[in-house]
């Protein structure tokens, strides 16, 4: 069983989130990664280990940001999908990258 968890950016995004059809495409977004996790691209760089999955809704670019992690537990192993960040695609790297330097 896939755990899923969102760091503080993602879950104030969405949360946010009044645009039921918008929301509805995250939701399908996210269920898409925890069918399977390596569906995103796969970042380089500064970004390496952190995968990009693109929405597109109303003529404008929407970004999700996630990583996969295994986590060690009484039972074995356990597969994670952290939801790091969502948003529009403008400025979305570089916020990304200023939120994982703190």
């Amino acid at each position: 069983m896939t755990e899923l968890r969102f760091l503080p950016p993602a879950a104030k995004f969405l949360k946010k989130l009044k645009d039921k059809r918008l929301k509805k495409l995250y939701k399908d977004a996210i269920d898409a990664i925890m069918e399977d996790p390596g569906i995103g691209s796969e970042k380089t760089g500064d970004l390496a280990g952190i995968r990009g999955y693109d929405i597109y809704y109303q003529k404008t670019n929407y970004e999700l940001a996630y990583t996969v992690e295994y986590i060690q537990n009484n039972d074995g192993e356990k597969q994670a999908v952290i939801v790091i960040m969502a948003g529009t695609r403008e400025n979305f790297y570089d916020e990304l990258k200023r939120y994982l330097n703190k």
